[in-house]
């Protein structure tokens, strides 16, 4: 084969590198824009505001992992919400081997004096959240099971708000909005908010319609029944959430999401960009175990299997994509493309520049919804951050890559030092 048809080749398979990278943008922004498309929409993170009377009883799950700094905090919050006391069974969960937080957690229930929180501590493998979760899982005796993060802060009605559509909708799952809220602490902060802002509000409703829904982490509720049944969390997964969405979609569960500005659960973004990393090659690493597992192609649609394995596969998409970036300089310089192949090569960047914008329209929405300040140098600051931010997400989809073949799939937990409590726009 002469050098001209090599070269030929690889143009038209930069080509379509090119186009599958415009396409997937596209359907990107079609996620973050979905709830917002049609007025008719916007009921769909309502949460009720007339509470029904309390009948549902909740067991809630507070797994940590060396959160010393946040966790004595954290269940004073969870008990404090507003729900008779008698129907909340609140469970810390913890390992043998983390001293610190268990001691801060003994501190606070001896502080409390009540019967209604318990202290799981557990020796045996796997060190990880979803192990702890199933033991957990086997004392468990409310009617509704859900989870809260080591850091979080739930809004004080929530278990009301729960309690009322559980009643009303008849559903069997609950995911409720998840925020992250310390939006100017770090350079790459103001776009980790956003990213649950569009998800949580936007993106997952698109998912739920279609009937595959990746769940996110915590603010889950599942009726315990459903769950037991289901045999709780896949220990073996890094991504045990977004497993348990697809295993739920299998039963054909009923998946209500609400994401209403005023109760969702507070948190906040990694404290530094290592932490990011990790955490974004945790999660990565979690959708290509999900994706090689398979269980994804016993969905019953076809739609929702093509929609699972565009979710599965991002984390090599993205790689890829990452990769492409030095491809893309070099070819710029050293490769003379034909007119029409060389503006094609353009669209992504024309995409690119569209999902800018729409970051810029969300941050602004998300300050107003938050009765924060718009700041000028913060927008400049966001508009700034947005390609080094891609290459951040970059470098954990390459690492979780790395991660899978080299067959390593230890739990690399993310840091909490409580950055969103009490923080105010700086």
């Amino acid at each position: 084969m002469s050098w001209h048809a090599v070269l030929t080749i690889l143009e038209w398979l930069y080509v379509c590198i090119i186009l599958l990278m415009t396409v997937q943008a596209i359907f990107a922004i079609r996620l973050r824009l979905f709830v917002w498309e049609e007025p008719e929409k916007a009921w769909l993170n309502s949460a009720p505001t007339i509470y029904r009377e309390p009948r549902l009883s909740f067991t809630i799950l507070l797994p940590a992992r060396h959160e010393e700094d946040v966790y004595r905090e954290t269940i004073q919050k969870v008990y404090d919400l507003n729900y008779p006391k008698s129907l909340i069974q609140i469970m810390a969960i913890c390992r043998e081997d983390d001293p610190g937080t268990i001691a801060e957690a003994r501190a606070k229930m001896n502080e409390l004096r009540v019967p209604t929180i318990q202290l799981v501590i557990f020796n045996d493998k796997p060190i990880n959240k979803p192990h702890g979760l199933n033991l957990a899982l086997r004392v468990a005796k409310g009617d509704i099971v859900t989870i809260f993060d080591a850091e979080d802060e739930p809004h004080p009605d929530i278990l009301n708000v729960m309690n009322t559509t559980f009643l009303n909708e008849q559903v069997d799952v609950v995911q409720s909005g998840v925020q992250l809220m310390n939006h100017n602490t770090k350079w790459f902060c103001f776009l980790n908010v956003l990213e649950y802002f569009f998800w949580f509000k936007s993106s997952l409703h698109f998912f739920a319609r279609a009937g595959m829904t990746p769940l996110g982490g915590n603010t889950v509720f599942v009726r315990r029944e459903l769950m037991t049944r289901l045999g709780g969390w896949d220990e073996t997964c890094l991504t045990e959430d977004a497993d348990l969405g697809i295993r739920l979609c299998l039963e054909h569960a009923r998946v209500r999401i609400i994401y209403d500005d005023e109760f969702v659960t507070r948190e906040e973004t990694p404290h530094s960009i290592e932490q990011f990393i990790k955490q974004r090659t945790r999660w990565n690493q979690g959708f290509i175990q999900i994706l090689f597992k398979g269980r994804w192609l016993k969905l019953e649609k076809l739609s929702q299997r093509l929609l699972a394995f565009y979710v599965l596969i991002l984390p090599e998409v993205q790689a890829l994509f990452t990769l492409m970036v030095p491809v893309s300089l070099l070819m710029f310089f050293l490769v003379k493309l034909p007119v029409w192949m060389a503006m094609l090569t353009f669209l992504p960047l024309y995409c690119f520049l569209m999902a800018m914008f729409i970051d810029l329209a969300g941050l602004h929405e998300f300050l107003k919804a938050h009765k924060r300040p718009w700041r000028l140098r913060e927008a400049v600051t966001m508009i700034v951050a947005f390609f080094p931010y891609q290459m951040l997400l970059g470098i954990g989809a390459l690492r979780a890559v790395y991660r899978y073949l080299k067959g390593a799939s230890n739990w690399e937990k993310t840091a909490h030092i409580g950055q969103h409590r009490g923080a105010v726009a700086k």
